[in-house]
């Protein structure tokens, strides 16, 4: 017999303390999750285990000298789920057990022989949205839906007989080829393929029996030490500038797991509101200057441009704000709301301010350059012609001589927040992490750049951004920032994408626009030139 445990998850509900380590790593009730797993299984006479790690993989290796596992990196960690860990791991199914790293076992549940494969099971009183089964006279397990009531619902470890670990493997190293199978669970696969398969049972377990903790709350709830002393520095931060106690950090409810960064909302019991902490993506070091960030912020406060802004480490790049109710992104399809947006950016232009922290969009796309070239990644058919397309243009800006100033850099329309403040419509823009001194440009050609606006759209932006139509020069030059925005852009989706994160359908945008805007603006400099 062997084991599998699967490690290689973010545990992303689990902020912030997943921020910090992998879940597996935490600390329950004095002893290690995962350590207390192998040790149980160790002491069932099972030494032949498997790791498969992903995130924070390094953190796992201690393991292999201390406990004698051996550990197995799933790259697509971050890109699929549960069945690229399984995959890399297919040629050791035999008599398996599949476990979990973050399951708690109060008694050792793997004791006993089992006899046949089987699925851990807890009964749910009332309606779930597990993975809830069917079970006939024999307790096979004959049917599994996500969601139901009064039945019983897969939650822990698995057992693999021989016999449907062969037929297993077979079926899912077909499967795997698909892209929906990527991105779900194996037990996905099992489901669809149950008839197929050798009957698995199911082996019922009493509540607590089997312990999941999902969020820092129900962590808490069964670890009483995790109240006030989590061991996490993400709320020592909190607890020190609310000055507050962690017991008083409530209701963590994560917001996002950005390609940049991730973030949570959470109740402070001590003064009753609410907050947002930002925790940096790893990585983001190489192309923000956080120092830079942190002197915008302090910026946008005074300038009424950001008025959530509460504290962030100029080095570290946390940051927390305060949450705002019912806020939602803009519209840039609504004039009242476009003009608002544009006059923020007016009013941070036209205060001129001057930072000692550049971030110019073609120096920012040079570098993006050279990392894709690093990875080999700049093959595609026009890479370099689209290149000399924008550098030419951007040579062409230079002759404009336009002056700098700070910029937020990143005005698309996720970061303006729109609500209601005493009857009137408020917006701030937050998320100033790329924000630098540069050519006064830059904001609006982003600002365009990152909607989808149509062309008539983005001349009428323009204007509103002016108070005035545009003479010859200033369309030509924000529509040159525009090509050169989308295009520094694009490049950052590629290196992206290199990193496994999924841009969306930005990566194809800002190709379009850097061909689309680049010929506008050409076309004018040539009218320019010739007059």
């Amino acid at each position: 017999m062997n084991a599998i445990i699967m490690a290689a998850g973010t545990s992303s509900r689990f902020a912030p303390l997943s921020y910090e380590k992998p879940k597996g790593l935490l600390e329950v009730k004095g002893e290690i999750l995962i350590e207390r797993q192998i040790r149980q299984l160790h002491e069932a006479g099972i030494h032949d285990i498997t790791v498969v790690v992903g995130y924070k993989s390094e953190m796992f290796r201690y393991l292999e000298e201390k406990h004698n596992i051996r550990l197995v990196l799933n790259e697509d960690y971050n890109i699929y789920n549960n069945t690229s860990s399984l995959i890399r791991v297919i040629d050791q199914l035999a008599d398996t057990y599949i476990c979990s790293s973050d399951n708690y076992f109060p008694t050792n549940v793997f004791i006993e022989n089992p006899e046949s494969s089987y699925y851990s099971a807890l009964y749910a009183d009332g309606a779930t949205g597990e993975y809830c089964m069917t079970i006939d006279e024999d307790d096979n397990i004959r049917e599994v839906k996500i969601g139901g009531s009064n039945a019983w619902y897969m939650l822990g470890h698995v057992f693999f007989s021989n016999e449907f670990s062969i037929k297993f493997r077979e079926i899912m190293l077909k499967a795997y080829d698909e892209e929906s199978t990527r991105m779900g669970y194996w037990e996905d696969v099992y489901i669809r393929h149950i008839d197929e398969l050798p009957a698995m049972k199911v082996r019922r377990y009493k509540d607590h029996d089997i312990e999941e903790f999902d969020s820092l709350a129900e962590l808490r709830a069964f670890d009483t030490k995790y109240v006030n002393d989590s061991g996490c520095r993400i709320m020592k931060n909190i607890s020190q500038v609310l000055d507050c106690e962690e017991k008083d950090i409530t209701d963590i409810c994560v917001l996002k797991n950005g390609m940049t960064n991730s973030s949570f909302r959470f109740t402070c019991t001590k003064d009753g509101l609410k907050y947002v902490y930002r925790h940096p993506g790893d990585g983001t070091e190489a192309f923000i200057n956080r120092k830079s960030e942190y002197f915008s912020m302090q910026v946008a406060k005074e300038l009424d441009i950001d008025n959530s802004f509460i504290f962030m480490h100029p080095e570290e790049g946390w940051k927390l704000s305060y949450f705002i109710e019912d806020a939602r992104i803009l519209d840039y399809h609504n004039p009242e709301e476009l003009e608002k947006a544009l006059k923020l950016l007016s009013r941070l232009h036209e205060a001129n301010i001057q930072s000692e922290f550049p971030y110019r969009l073609w120096d920012q796309a040079k570098d993006f350059l050279e990392k894709i070239q690093a990875l080999g990644k700049d093959d595609t058919e026009d890479f370099y012609q689209l290149y000399d397309r924008i550098e030419a243009l951007y040579r062409l800006t230079l002759k404009d001589g336009w002056p700098e100033c700070l910029n937020h850099c990143d005005a698309l329309a996720a970061n303006f927040l729109i609500s209601s403040k005493n009857g009137q419509m408020d917006m701030t823009l937050i998320d100033w992490e790329y924000s630098g001194q540069g050519d006064t440009a830059q904001d609006l050609g982003s600002f365009i750049a990152c909607s989808d606006m149509n062309y008539e759209e983005a001349l009428s932006a323009i204007k509103a951004y002016l108070g005035h139509d545009p003479d010859s020069e200033e369309l030509s030059h924000y529509l040159a920032y525009t090509a050169i925005a989308s295009y520094c852009w694009y490049l950052w989706a590629i290196y992206q994408e290199c990193n496994g994160v999924n841009t969306g359908s930005f990566l194809k945008l800002w190709y379009d626009y850097s061909y689309f805007y680049s010929e506008k603006a050409k076309a004018l400099y040539e009218i320019r030139f010739k007059a």
